[in-house]
């Protein structure tokens, strides 16, 4: 008798624990999704949803405030989302707030996410709020593809450029890797300033020929007069302004 009534006790104790574990859970369950809080309902129409599922979080200044309770197709470009909210947070979502869909990090679970608005009146029950075209990852991704094809492509070009060099083709490879190619380079320098400095040799030797003495001077005198004309007409700015003033 005794070994049945302690079976029997062990048996209560254990149905009654699970009981109570049964309920904890559906209380966190229910309150995750607020089935045991006021809500109101919102509505948004999206092109596309981005794989945006009913029971997704919606989120409003980073704090899940509701849940995605239902997703319609209206027509081949609209899609309905409806959510519930919690009654508290209406107070500050305004008529003109916006609905965008995002993602719970890179590659985590999708959410809707309600901006704040800057409209005085606050938003009604089962009203549609305007929406924001998500980001597509995959275009981000495919751009990002194009990208780096791109970049190996430049790589790939920089390199044959740079054996090229290396290999003494080309003009500039010639001038970098050919000793003598640079050599001539390097004359051909030398040789140009050496016909500057005996083209001013020659100018200074004019300059006192008889014959051409007088053509410099007239130059000289008509290079100072212009000199002279520049100075007189920036006076003259200089003193209109000053009456202006």
């Amino acid at each position: 008798m005794k070994t049945q009534t302690g079976n029997k006790l062990k048996l209560g104790v254990f149905v009654t624990l699970g009981i109570l574990l049964f309920i904890i859970g559906i209380y966190f369950v229910g309150k995750k999704q607020n089935l045991f809080d006021t809500t109101f309902g919102l509505r948004a129409v999206f092109k596309d949803v981005s794989g945006l599922q009913p029971g997704n979080n919606v989120r409003f200044a980073g704090i899940n405030v509701g849940i995605i309770d239902n997703i319609t197709i209206l027509n081949d470009t609209s899609v309905r989302v409806d959510m519930q909210i919690q009654q508290d947070v209406k107070k500050f979502i305004k008529s003109d707030s916006r609905a965008v869909i995002g993602s719970e990090g890179i590659m985590g679970n999708k959410i809707l996410i309600i901006t704040p608005g800057s409209s005085g009146r606050i938003v009604k029950s089962n009203a549609f709020i305007a929406t924001t075209a998500p980001i597509n990852m995959d275009d981000i991704l495919k751009n990002l593809k194009t990208t780096i094809e791109n970049a190996a492509v430049i790589t790939e070009d920089f390199s044959k450029i740079t054996q090229s060099i290396s290999s003494g083709k080309g003009t500039v490879g010639k001038l970098f890797m050919d000793s003598s190619f640079a050599k001539d380079v390097d004359q051909t320098v030398t040789n140009v300033k050496k016909g500057t400095q005996g083209f001013q040799e020659n100018m200074e030797a004019a300059k006192s020929n008889i014959l051409l003495r007088g053509f410099f001077r007239k130059k000289e005198k008509a290079k100072q007069e212009q000199q002279k004309e520049n100075e007189a007409a920036k006076d003259s700015t200089s003193k209109t302004k000053k009456r202006r003033k």
